[in-house]
């Protein structure tokens, strides 16, 4: 006769077995989208769809040669630091010169890992759209277009071209007054200034009058957008971009106006010393940078800037470009942010967004003083000294895909600012999904719901 307290300890291990085994069926189980969406679409319209990817979400090259500097070949990607990417500077205007790269394709991956080439395989195979090129004629059907712009120039720029680019689908199909669009990260950034201004560069002065375009867009649908921006930034601006375990130079980035608008939001307390206490500084502020040597202010960029000049004037007259350069792109960056935040008295689109909350992500950073020298940490790993009283994860990480946090992305401060500015970021509803940042793309849950707002 088997014991009481064994046949108890039986019936435990069955059910935590057949716990398992239901949890394993259900991670299996995948929405048979072709039986969702293929046969059973109910919007007929088949307005046009256009996909805006975010930032070096497309490949660029050489205008006149045609040789791909991004992403490049295997050799490329494993051993260059993309100084030819660097944008030319006019010193006389602080403006970028006419660039001799192109953006010509989207990234469709990165070291094996598919970006966005799962998404329009899914909006082609299930979602019976058919991939078409501005300079080519509307096809039968759901007309798919991919805009790409260089992602280097400035977001208002960008916001320009795309907004020629949507009147040149428009009039392809003069039977549809709207298009859809899918916009990841950065993307969501151009798509809403496009939106509240159209073709206008607003950047110049401090009333910022709409000349909204929300009317040719029926969905607008974000993923991942960092609609506050991103304290990575300035982790980049002061430490460089590592990329595939390579590093893309400050002064090279510093060249480029549209990693000034990644900026975070000036109201947020982003740097913190090690005693777990904020340092009030201005992201858009000059002197922020010029104070602590960050960035373009750094003697060892300096010094990287002039070992590559003929002279000692070239070098320092390329510094001295730099540096103008770089304080007038901080400045046109908060006007950027101030731009996409004030309320505008016409009703505004909202927006569907997309995004991740389960990756503990950076929105804070911690400077610590080493040997006399001032150290940026942007992973609690990497404090040599902590204090043992101090939660570093805590007070440096919260949820979000990876490289945006949840807060940003719903354009929501967080406790540590103050209550008196709330940017205008009409969202109409958001979707949480438990990916990262590059992978938001080819998350199902993503495409599943994706398909539904378009087609249903």
């Amino acid at each position: 006769m088997i014991p009481l307290a064994q046949k108890a300890w039986r019936k435990h291990l069955l059910l935590a077995l057949l716990m398992l085994i239901l949890g394993a069926c259900q991670s299996n189980k995948r929405p048979d989208l072709g039986r969702l969406y293929l046969d059973h679409a109910t919007d007929l319209s088949n307005t046009p769809l256009v996909i805006i990817h975010g930032t070096m979400g497309s490949k660029l090259r050489h205008k006149e040669t045609k040789e791909e500097l991004w992403i490049g070949n295997l050799k490329k990607l494993a051993f260059s630091n993309y100084k030819e990417l660097a944008l030319e500077i006019n010193p006389k205007t602080l403006s970028n010169q006419p660039s001799d790269l192109e953006a010509f394709e989207i990234l469709d991956s990165v070291s094996g890992m598919k970006i966005y080439e799962d998404l329009i395989h899914i909006l082609t195979e299930f979602g019976a759209y058919r991939l078409n090129a501005i300079d080519q004629a509307p096809l039968p059907g759901r007309n798919l277009y991919i805009f790409n712009y260089d992602w280097r120039q400035d977001n208002v720029k960008s916001a320009q071209q795309l907004s020629q680019f949507i009147d040149a689908i428009l009039s392809k199909h003069p039977e549809h007054e709207k298009v859809d669009v899918v916009a990841h990260s950065m993307g969501g950034l151009i798509t809403r200034y496009y939106m509240r201004y159209g073709d206008k560069d607003v950047l110049d002065g401090d009333i910022f009058a709409a000349k909204t375009e929300a009317n040719k867009i029926r969905h607008a649908i974000f993923l991942g957008t960092p609609n506050l921006g991103s304290v990575l930034t300035i982790n980049r601006f002061i430490n460089g971009f590592n990329f595939n375990l390579r590093t893309i130079p400050i002064e090279v980035l510093a060249s480029m106006p549209s990693v000034y608008q990644l900026l975070p939001y000036g109201q947020q307390a982003w740097l913190y010393d090690t005693q777990g206490q904020p340092i009030p500084l201005d992201a858009y502020d000059p002197k922020t940078w010029q104070d602590n040597q960050w960035a373009v202010y750094d003697p060892k960029v300096q010094a990287a800037i002039r070992a590559e000049r003929e002279s000692i004037e070239q070098g320092d007259a390329a510094v001295a470009t730099l540096m103008a350069f770089f304080n007038r792109q901080l400045e046109r960056a908060r006007r950027f942010a101030w731009a996409l935040s004030v309320e505008l008295s016409e009703q505004q689109h909202e927006f569907i967004v997309f995004g991740g909350d389960c990756h503990m992500t950076t929105n804070k950073l911690v400077i610590e003083n080493i040997d006399g020298q001032q150290m940026i940490r942007y992973k609690p790993q990497q404090i040599t000294d902590p204090e043992p009283q101090i939660d570093y994860r805590q007070l440096m990480l919260t949820p979000g895909d990876g490289q945006v946090t949840k807060a940003s992305l719903l354009a929501r401060f967080e406790n540590n600012v103050s209550a008196d500015f709330n940017p205008s970021v009409p969202i109409k509803y958001p979707i949480f999904l438990c990916e990262n940042h590059l992978k938001l793309t080819k998350n199902l849950n993503f495409q599943d719901n994706l398909l539904h707002i378009l087609l249903q």
